[in-house]
């Protein structure tokens, strides 16, 4: 499996989702270190991590304001 670049799933999704790069970056982050935390194995970390991402971003996307 090829090495994942953080960068780059960052600013896609930034891109996707219309948010702030700084704010994907924290979130992805955090959710890295969740996803670590607990696994054995860590080639799919990355896809874990950035599927939890856009997930809250939908979410909260989608709670009135």
């Amino acid at each position: 499996m090829p090495k994942v670049d953080a960068e780059t799933i960052v600013h896609s999704i930034a891109a996707e989702t219309n948010t702030p790069e700084e704010t994907v970056a924290r979130i992805y982050a955090d959710a890295l270190d969740t996803y670590r935390a607990d696994a054995r194995v860590l080639d799919y970390v990355p896809l874990f991590a950035a599927r939890k991402v856009r997930a809250t971003l939908r979410q909260n996307s989608a709670k009135p304001h």
